[in-house]
């Protein structure tokens, strides 16, 4: 690991747990024990650094869920560890952490351009599979579900549909999803969604 990517691991560490906005410049550059003009050689200005936490963030994201759906026996296996790590990051990440982002929208629309070209894809090519091997329905639409799926979690995190002071975000994931995922199972899927959640408590 290199130092800017220690820094970047430090940062999102800060970030998820105290949100973006409770620490100014200042308040960072004690916290992480470096020099100010360390600081700024690294970061341009706080929207930069923002930005650069949220892409070291995605790649982290994007290794792990490679290694991890690599560890599954099939389509219905793959799209729960998918769900199950999404309960699992939402429920590490202090709400405002999300609320405080979108006032970066450079960094945000990183973000959300990540959830739409990634999540989508790998979605489409994990229920087409399932479909092939008889885990999801057959009447399924492929684009109008994995439309869905991505349209759900926009809806998630958008404060004001549900306030995180409100709701538990990572119970809204559990909620939307895999009650979801049961409804376009096969009696053969649904058996192994079961057998998952009794396993894994979801």
């Amino acid at each position: 690991m290199t130092f800017l990517e220690t820094i970047l691991e430090e940062l999102l560490q800060l970030f998820k747990r105290e949100g973006i906005e409770a620490n100014s410049d200042t308040d960072i550059i004690r916290k992480l024990d470096i020099r100010q003009s360390t600081f700024k050689e690294l970061f341009a200005n706080r929207q930069d650094m923002v930005l650069q936490v949220t892409r070291y963030d995605l790649e982290q994201q994007q290794h792990q869920q490679t290694i991890m759906l690599q560890k599954a026996s099939n389509p219905v296996e793959e799209i729960m560890m998918i769900l199950q790590d999404g309960i699992r990051r939402i429920r590490e990440i202090n709400p405002v952490y999300i609320a405080d982002m979108q006032l970066y929208p450079e960094a945000w629309q990183v973000s959300m351009n990540y959830i739409s070209e990634n999540n989508q894809q790998v979605n489409a090519e994990i229920l087409n599979r399932g479909v092939v091997q008889g885990y999801f329905r057959k009447d399924i639409n492929l684009q109008l579900v994995t439309k869905i799926i991505l349209e759900q979690f926009f809806m998630m995190v958008n404060p004001v549909v549900f306030p995180p002071n409100k709701y538990d975000l990572a119970e809204v994931f559990r909620s939307i999803y895999l009650y979801y995922v049961r409804g376009i199972c096969t009696d053969k899927g649904g058996r192994l969604a079961e057998e998952f959640f009794a396993n894994n408590n979801i």
